[in-house]
């Protein structure tokens, strides 16, 4: 996940600026950025990509809700600023690995065809994955607020995007897109953007 290309297209342009254009195409015209902006083993872009989503929430969080902070530290102030540091030092990262792994598996599972054997059809690789599912978490910077509705909405968005970056990277049909994409999306957004939990309060 730390390999960059040379070719600056799409998502994978260098700094704030490119990063902010990525969301915005992320979020308003998928098809154009899964289409140009994943390239094979370009996944460090995905990555700073992925990390500015998550540290947009958490500050989000924070700062609408500054009573959630745990008290690390005496200091609520640096006890945030550590909060903080963890969502983008370690959660962050770990939660896109543990997302892209189950993704990359439901992606196989969804590729395997039976023609009088087992085989796999033509689809894109695990880079090309991750990618997509980092690309795919933009609307989550806008979930940080502690509000349930605006958390389901962010994490249904997301999940539609996920979906659209399978079909477009992967080609694959309708239903081998839901197959694919339903655990990643619930693992990714659902839990670890506290979608899932928005849902139940909500429901309950």
């Amino acid at each position: 996940m730390t390999s960059w290309i040379e070719e600056r297209e799409g998502g994978r342009a260098r700094g704030p600026r490119a990063i902010a254009r990525a969301w915005v195409e992320a979020l308003i015209r998928p098809r154009r950025l899964f289409a140009n902006g994943v390239a094979p083993g370009d996944q460090a872009p995905a990555l700073t990509f992925a990390v500015a989503v998550a540290a947009a929430y958490a500050l989000g969080w924070i700062v609408s809700d500054p009573g959630a902070v745990p008290g690390i530290v005496a200091s609520p102030l640096v006890s945030a600023a550590i909060l903080f540091l963890l969502v983008v030092v370690l959660a962050a990262p770990v939660g896109l690995h543990l997302t892209a792994a189950v993704a990359t598996l439901s992606v196989i599972l969804a590729s395997v065809e039976y023609d009088g054997g087992l085989t796999l059809r033509d689809r894109g690789g695990v880079s090309e994955t991750v990618q997509v599912v980092a690309y795919a978490s933009s609307p989550m910077a806008l979930a940080g607020p502690p509000i349930p509705v605006l958390r389901v909405v962010c994490g249904a968005y997301a999940a539609a995007l996920l979906l659209i970056g399978f079909r477009t990277v992967h080609g694959t049909t309708p239903l081998r897109t839901l197959v694919a994409g339903v655990p990643p999306a619930l693992l990714g957004y659902g839990v670890g953007y506290r979608v899932v939990a928005a849902a139940r309060s909500l429901i309950g």
